[in-house]
């Protein structure tokens, strides 16, 4: 019991240690001489490249519109995005003899109809002039399907006989007066107008076939199938696009009673929306210049972390050394096979952009390590980093770095899991992600790892040599009970 109760502290303490560079005071006074734990350090050389990425899952909430030039390579990146829309639960028009939206024959129509893409964010000029074509897909994207940033809804999805309608637009709306664009509650987006019969055919078919506005499924597969948006024209900015909406304006009479018992007929400008959120299927198609992607690959000066689907980082991690080395302690020589790894920690060095440019690219806020053979299925399965394969890491503005306290798990996993027989099996990746959070159960949870889709840029200082010479180390505790 003493023996375990020691050990338990000890391994505490390394572990509030871990968290220090400095491990030089760690030794055997951590617990007393009948029940010593011995503690060793070692120091690991990390090999570092490039490699472009290539298509990636594109299964944000966020929609990507627009054209821009890289202002780090002069590359030019284009985003374009397909969402579908949804019917609100319980969602209902108004009773049909109370619209008062009519033609000269008394049917039902729309006064007019548009889509909003209201945005959140955006990268570059918020007046350069961008030209956005709407397309009304054909039938609908199958919503089990996995798509990435080279699925091309035309041909199949969007054909000859397409709705199409053509915006230019600048993303900051001068129709819009000032003192409301700086109100608090104002959300900013591109408006496209779409023809009042487009409206009208939905109104009608709420009328004759209630059923289609039951849920998403029955809205999509019965009556619109989603819109693809195109970047047609234009350069200079980039909108993040965080809500998609359907929008169908008409008139209605509501009738009210006064407090005499009379009857007043009042009639109101109504509008029904139909969002397209993460609660549909949305894709974005990313453009990106390879021949560029390539040059940078090729740069042997550092290596690169680029978004959206351009390229990541790799590491090659000495697993054997760290597991396998031998070591001399009192004449005596040992193997860390016999050890425990209590800490193995990485810190990555961002190299500074020295570009002068008011639209230079921020860095990641987050990178995800994860073995190079799981990138796919880990998105693909929508996992979420469990610090035993896959980690993340935050960028560190005080101190330029991105640090991995601590990957033990990962190099063991990696060790006894190894076919050597596959010169990639002790490859890990770094690849730019956002993350999303849950706190309303008080705790803090992660639920979700994607794909950074927003721009961003950062050179990494390089990994030469495997040796505790090479500019990426991984520092190593041990433990043992002698």
């Amino acid at each position: 019991m003493k023996m375990k109760l020691m050990a338990g502290i000890a391994l505490a303490s390394i572990a509030l240690a871990s968290c220090d560079d400095n491990t030089s005071e760690l030794g055997s006074s951590l617990i007393d001489n009948a029940d010593k734990l011995e503690i060793t350090t070692d120091t690991f050389g990390i090999i570092s490249n490039s490699a472009a990425m290539g298509a990636v899952l594109s299964n944000s909430s966020t929609g990507y519109l627009g054209k821009v030039r890289d202002p780090e390579t002069g590359a030019y990146l284009t985003s374009s995005f397909m969402t579908q829309f949804y019917t609100p639960e319980d969602f209902t028009f108004p009773e049909k003899d109370s619209i008062k939206s009519l033609d000269s024959n008394k049917n039902i129509i729309a006064d007019s109809c548009d889509i909003r893409l209201y945005y959140t964010n955006y990268f570059g000029d918020s007046l350069a002039t961008m030209k956005v074509s709407a397309m009304e897909l054909a039938k609908p994207v199958p919503e089990n399907g996995k798509y990435y940033t080279d699925f091309n809804p035309e041909g199949e999805y969007v054909t000859s006989q397409s709705m199409k309608v053509s915006k230019m637009y600048t993303l900051t709306d001068l129709n819009v007066d000032e003192s409301t664009r700086n109100n608090s509650d104002y959300m900013p987006g591109i408006r496209i107008p779409l023809k009042a019969e487009y409206g009208t055919k939905i109104m009608n078919a709420y009328y004759k076939h209630p059923e289609y506005f039951k849920n998403a499924y029955a809205f999509i597969h019965n009556l619109v199938p989603g819109f693809y948006f195109k970047t047609t024209s234009g350069i200079g900015s980039m909108a993040y696009i965080r809500l998609s909406q359907l929008n169908v304006y008409f008139r209605h009479k509501t009738t009210y009673k006064n407090t005499d018992g009379t009857k007043k007929d009042t009639i109101y400008a109504a509008m029904a929306s139909f969002p397209g959120t993460e609660e549909v299927l949305q894709t974005t198609r990313i453009q990106n210049d390879q021949n560029v992607i390539s040059q940078l690959v090729a740069d042997p000066s550092c290596t690169y972390i680029k978004s959206p689907a351009g390229v990541y980082t790799e590491l090659t991690l000495p697993v054997t050394q760290i597991v396998e080395k031998e070591y001399t302690v009192g004449g005596k020589v040992y193997s860390h096979k016999n050890d425990t790894i209590n800490s193995a920690k990485v810190v990555l060095r961002r190299i500074n952009n020295t570009q002068d440019s008011k639209y230079t690219l921020g860095a990641p806020k987050t990178l995800l390590m994860l073995p190079k053979s799981d990138a796919k299925t880990f998105f693909e399965n929508n996992r979420t980093a469990d610090y035993k394969t896959s980690f993340l890491a935050s960028y560190n503005s005080s101190t330029n770095t991105y640090t991995f306290n601590n990957i033990g798990s990962l190099i063991k996993n990696l060790y006894d899991k190894a076919d050597r027989s596959n010169s990639e099996w002790n490859k890990v990746v770094l690849i730019p992600v956002s993350v999303s959070y849950d706190t309303s159960s008080g705790v803090t949870e992660l639920i979700s790892v994607s794909n950074d889709m927003s721009m961003t840029s950062t050179r990494l200082v390089r990994g030469d040599d495997d040796t505790k010479n090479s500019k990426i180390t991984i520092s190593v505790i041990y433990s043992k009970f002698k």
